[in-house]
């Protein structure tokens, strides 16, 4: 390649970093705070009348959003208190609606407030779930609010010992009492009485909605991780799910179902309905707009019942309000006889490899007890299983680059014969025993499990707050070091400079972790460089650890021990296969510089 192309290649690399940095800091970066402040705002402002379908079976309520919002906050309330949950629930609608995780803080910080999953109407990103009764004459539609006003005990507390039993009366002869009860983790259990002593049939159906008001304040916008609808359904196509956008944009379809769940999702908690499993329901995810406020609900209504005169109907429904964690989610679908409740777990399509990754990264903390050191030993075991594979590829690859040079020569001999080049070259590798294609094929069949591994790393929350040593407090957070105060050597945080800050705290954020992943990836690439490209590929290879240091310096750090680690791991076996065929790699080289006799004086 000429001096005018190399300075091409070198100007084209240059403009691209320039662009991708300009786009993260002035585009990206802006565009989520403002996504994030507009959500918080429009939640906050939601302030016009919407369509109110009766809730009751003799209540016909017509209020406006704000109406709504403001009946649920000055309602009383019931404070819940459990070993996993904190929180209260409004007798307007007897809606749970207020729910903070014990066991788990915003911050590693152990003063921090506590997790807020559950956040009443009007709010920021309001998100709570509410059961009730529709007549049989309503809408097919998920109602807003239900206008009942229940009454509790003085005193009454809602906890795992002590149920908590509401109690209505609509003065037309139906009462219904409603007794919630919930267990030490994340389970409410829901069991309504509806009595009817009028003298004319009662027809009623049961309903259940998760809303969800505005987007959540903490959204990942994450492809790898599923945030939006979700639900286990009726087959052929149990697994229902929808992110935000797609939910919002495109919709999603009534599904008939017999029993199942469904709810909203985040990256790390769930809250999901569990209607009676032999109950035959129309699961429904609408959204709707009021006043610039995108309402998200996922629910579903049963079938019509009638409750004769004197007689009375009894439903019982779950709520699922919690972190996903694994065991816990899997022993409620075990106890209840609810389908696959662990599917609420963004498993990926890759789930038959990373579920069993998972269960033995849980086995091995079991042991260890450091989920850093748990995530290393899983590696050795992964790299362990596809050893023969990567043997083969790399033997291959250091085979290819030892012929390097008479390929090279092959190539200036028959310059103008390309059919006499290829000839020549696959006698070569004929009498070399070299299979060109073992040097990719084992890698492109162990990409499903590494990235199956990758995905059990960036959705579990048990990565969440997970500490490692030293300076790692948290593995699903980035590194929180920076070369740009020398790791800490230097007092002052650079993402508070003025102008600046935000780029330094962004695409320019480099820590130790980043850095030794990008030394690892320069030493892996520079033991097996891709033979037979031009100058200027073989520039972009060259520039590749670097760009990747930058762009992997955004991930969690659990991640990067990860791939720092896997990348030591195959750089030990490519220097044993390298250093056993004699071939030229740098750490021999390296070593050779210390090993060489010094000239006598």
């Amino acid at each position: 390649m000429d001096k005018e192309s190399s300075r091409n290649t070198i100007i084209f690399v240059v403009c691209a970093m320039v662009i991708l940095g300009l786009y993260q800091q002035f585009v990206a970066v802006p565009q989520f705070h403002r996504q994030q402040a507009a959500a918080q705002a429009a939640a906050a402002a939601a302030t016009i009348a919407r369509r109110q379908t009766p809730a009751d079976v003799a209540v016909a309520a017509s209020a406006s959003f704000a109406a709504h919002a403001g009946a649920a906050a000055t309602a009383p309330r019931v404070r819940v208190d459990t070993p996993s949950l904190t929180g209260s629930i409004s007798l307007h609608g007897a809606r749970i609606d207020d729910l903070a995780l014990k066991h788990y803080r915003q911050s590693t910080d152990p003063h921090s407030p506590l997790v807020q999953l559950l956040r009443p109407a009007g709010k920021p990103s309001a998100w709570y779930a509410q059961i009730g009764w529709l007549p049989a004459t309503a809408t097919e539609a998920l109602p807003d609010d239900d206008a009942i006003d229940w009454t509790a005990p003085a005193g009454a507390v809602l906890t795992p010992q002590t149920p908590l039993v509401l109690n209505y009366d609509n003065g037309q002869g139906v009462k219904a009492t409603r007794t919630i009860a919930v267990d030490a983790d994340a389970m409410f259990t829901v069991t309504d009485v509806v009595a009817n002593s009028g003298a004319q049939p009662l027809a009623i159906r049961s309903y259940g909605v998760v809303e969800q008001q505005g987007l959540p304040s903490d959204l990942t916008n994450s492809n790898i991780v599923h945030e939006g609808a979700i639900g286990y359904l009726t087959a052929p196509q149990p697994l229902r799910e929808a992110k935000y956008k797609d939910w919002k944009k495109k919709g999603y379809a009534d599904v008939k179902s017999t029993g199942g769940w469904l709810g909203v999702t985040e990256k790390y908690w769930l809250t999901a309905l569990i209607p009676d499993q032999s109950l035959a329901i129309t699961a429904k995810f609408p959204v709707e707009n009021h006043d610039g406020v995108d309402v998200y609900k996922s629910g579903y209504l049963g079938p019509v019942e009638t409750v004769a005169a004197g007689k009375t109907l009894t439903r019982t429904t779950r709520l699922f309000a919690g972190a996903k964690t694994v065991p816990l989610l899997k022993a409620y679908s075990a106890k209840l006889g609810v389908p696959r409740m662990d599917m609420a777990v963004d498993w990926g399509m890759f789930w038959f490899f990373t579920q069993p990754l998972f269960l033995l990264l849980e086995f091995l903390k079991g042991y260890i007890g450091n989920l850093g050191l748990s995530i290393l030993a899983l590696t050795v075991i992964v790299k362990a299983v596809f050893f023969p594979l990567a043997n083969k590829s790399y033997e291959s690859m250091s085979k290819m680059k030892k012929v390097a040079p008479q390929i090279e020569a092959i190539k200036k001999e028959h310059a103008s014969d390309a059919a006499k080049v290829q000839q020549e070259t696959m006698a070569l590798y004929q009498r070399e025993k070299i299979n060109p294609f073992m040097g990719c094929l084992p890698m492109l069949i162990q990409i499903p499990v590494f990235y199956s591994l990758y995905k059990v790393l960036t959705v579990t929350i048990e990565m969440r707050q997970a500490p490692f040593f030293g300076w790692i407090h948290d593995l699903a957070a980035r590194d929180p070091t920076t070369i740009w105060n020398l790791f800490g050597l230097l007092p002052f945080d650079p993402s508070h400079l003025a102008l600046i800050g935000a780029t330094f705290n962004g695409p320019l954020h480099l820590g130790v972790w980043p850095l030794l992943y990008g030394f690892t990836m320069w030493l892996s690439q520079a033991m097996s460089p891709p033979a037979g490209v031009d100058p200027a590929q073989k520039l972009m290879f060259q520039f590749m650890p670097l760009m990747f240091t930058f762009i992997m310096a955004q991930f969690t750090v659990g991640l990067l021990i990860y791939w720092c680690w896997n990348n030591v791991l195959s750089i030990l076996q490519q220097y044993v296969i390298m250093h056993r065929l004699k071939v030229e790699n740098p750490i021999d080289g390296f070593i050779g510089r210390f090993a060489q006799p010094r000239p006598a004086g």
